[in-house]
């Protein structure tokens, strides 16, 4: 008997994913549901009812909206963040939708005062219903409209966390360069970070960040995707790159490769280089030549190699200098040597014991 032929499946379609307008809405009106006031008559109790489904409406859908846009409140973002987003989604795009969700936010608040003035001189159940219905139909259509806003609020969270923060506070070194040229390997030399290295280029497509000990500082290492040194055609990675060495960095480290395994001529990389130079000309760069353990230049470029550790102790002492605390914190040994005319405290005197009186000093009984 011949068998039958199998069906084939259908493709699972994934469903859309409906916009937050929904989850907001829905939990409002939820909220809003399980109003049981209590009053002398039913028209009071009507009319409370009333007034407690527009206030917690309304001000549900206020804390769900605040609940999104927490992220972009004070402190907000830093100047490294501020750019990476507008590097990302565009410049003022950010803003303009915060702009929008709190311009509703400031609608609905009124909306809320509106209905309840109405709800104070309606003469009916009836006319409760109506004015109940018209305020959630207008709070329905001010949240739907900034759906866009709220979308782009949460892209921009979501991109936010797949970066590293930052403290602006700390120094910040920067590792840049064309890409495959050894950054990877020298942030691993110099920090707590431990980034994907592999032997061709943009293995590094965003910014990570690792951390090393600097005296007071904690110091942030940055390791950067690679720049191909196209600024009319960057990528966004790219972008991320110079960002990062036009907002972030205290002291850059440029790494150069003088064997050219990376793919990129030593010409290709100075000319990056210089770029940086006159673009950022307040932000320290420091040169560096890697892959030593194969080829030397005649140069006074610092060499390393992350293979096997020579030169980063060298790189290290011209690092240390440009990286060091600005402020009016004193070096290490200074904090925790003390003053050599600091008064010693005077132990206080010891208590005098109290002695038991014998039986013969206490009388008789």
């Amino acid at each position: 008997m011949p068998s039958s032929p199998s069906r084939a499946r259908a493709p699972r379609r994934s469903p859309s994913r409906a916009p937050p307008s929904v989850a907001i809405l829905d939990a409002a009106f939820h909220r809003a549901s399980l109003a049981t006031p209590h009053g002398d008559t039913k028209a009071a109790r009507d009319r409370l009812r009333a007034r407690l489904k527009v206030v917690r409406s309304t001000a549900t859908v206020v804390r769900h909206l605040r609940i999104e846009t927490r992220r972009f409140s004070p402190p907000g973002l830093t100047e490294f963040e501020t750019a990476l987003v507008a590097g990302a989604f565009g410049d003022g795009t950010l803003d303009r939708s915060l702009a929008r969700i709190r311009r509703a936010e400031e609608r609905i608040r009124g909306l809320a005062r509106e209905a309840e003035r109405g709800i104070a001189r309606a003469s009916s159940s009836e006319e409760l219903g109506d004015r109940v219905r018209a305020c959630y139909g207008r709070l329905a259509s001010f949240v739907r409209e900034i759906d866009p806003d709220l979308e782009t609020t949460r892209k921009v969270v979501a991109f936010l966390k797949r970066r590293p923060s930052l403290d602006p506070s700390a120094p910040t070194l920067v590792i840049a360069g064309f890409p495959n040229v050894g950054k990877s390997s020298l942030v691993a030399r110099l920090s707590s970070a431990r980034p994907k290295i592999a032997d061709y280029p943009f293995t590094t497509l965003s910014v990570a960040v690792g951390h090393a000990d600097l005296g007071f500082d904690r110091l942030q290492v940055l390791d950067t995707p690679g720049v191909l040194g196209r600024a009319e055609r960057a990528n966004p990675a790219e972008r991320e790159a110079t960002t990062a060495v036009g907002r972030a960095a205290t002291v850059v480290l440029f790494v150069l490769d003088p064997t050219e395994r990376s793919g990129y001529s030593i010409a290709e990389q100075e000319a990056l280089l210089a770029r940086w130079r006159t673009e950022f000309p307040t932000t320290p760069i420091v040169e560096v030549e890697t892959r030593a353990d194969q080829t030397q230049r005649a140069n006074d470029r610092p060499k390393v190699s992350a293979v096997t550790g020579a030169g980063i102790e060298g790189l290290w002492s011209v690092l240390r200098p440009l990286l060091a605390p600005r402020g009016d914190l004193p070096p290490m040994e200074e904090a925790i040597e003390e003053a050599p005319d600091a008064p010693e405290e005077a132990e206080p005197p010891p208590r005098p014991k109290r002695r038991r009186p014998s039986r013969r000093e206490s009388g008789p009984e």
